[in-house]
């Protein structure tokens, strides 16, 4: 069972990190704001450092990880795509932002949850992916 919670853990958190690269993806050069703009790359560089251990640690176990689930990549976009043509500033980014970050949070700690026979090593990844969406979302406070 801590093997399958283990897998099951990574995969969810897979699926996660690679909804936050790509939504920075897909606001980062709209930003405005110098500041905001290397908020948003440092936070990425985060992202993709642990992306690449979390794929590691899929291939250790034999396994290919998760893409985000397609209607919530879709609707993510959609949302994305119809707020940046009603308001296309930092502030509808730093909101976009917000939200997917808390999203991002609250579905990581239900899995985190769901999964607590994952090892200690799964369950850490999980709470560093945690702690980079709700810094994310402080950080995005001062651009709302």
């Amino acid at each position: 069972m801590m093997e399958e919670d283990t897998v099951k853990l990574l995969r969810e958190c897979d699926a996660g990190v690679k909804m936050g690269i790509q939504s920075i993806e897909d606001v980062q050069e709209k930003v405005e704001n110098n500041t905001f703009y290397e908020c948003l790359r440092l936070c990425k560089a985060e992202h993709d450092k642990l992306h690449d251990e979390i794929q590691q640690r899929l291939s250790q176990c034999q396994d290919e990880g998760k893409d985000p689930p397609a209607m919530a990549s879709m609707m993510s976009k959609m949302k994305t795509g119809v707020m940046m043509a009603m308001h296309q500033d930092d502030k509808t980014i730093a909101d976009l932002m917000t939200d997917g970050c808390n999203m991002g949070v609250k579905s990581l700690n239900r899995y985190l949850n769901q999964y607590e026979a994952a090892d200690e090593n799964s369950k850490d990844i999980a709470k560093r992916l945690i702690h980079l969406e709700a810094k994310l979302a402080v950080d995005m406070r001062p651009y709302l």
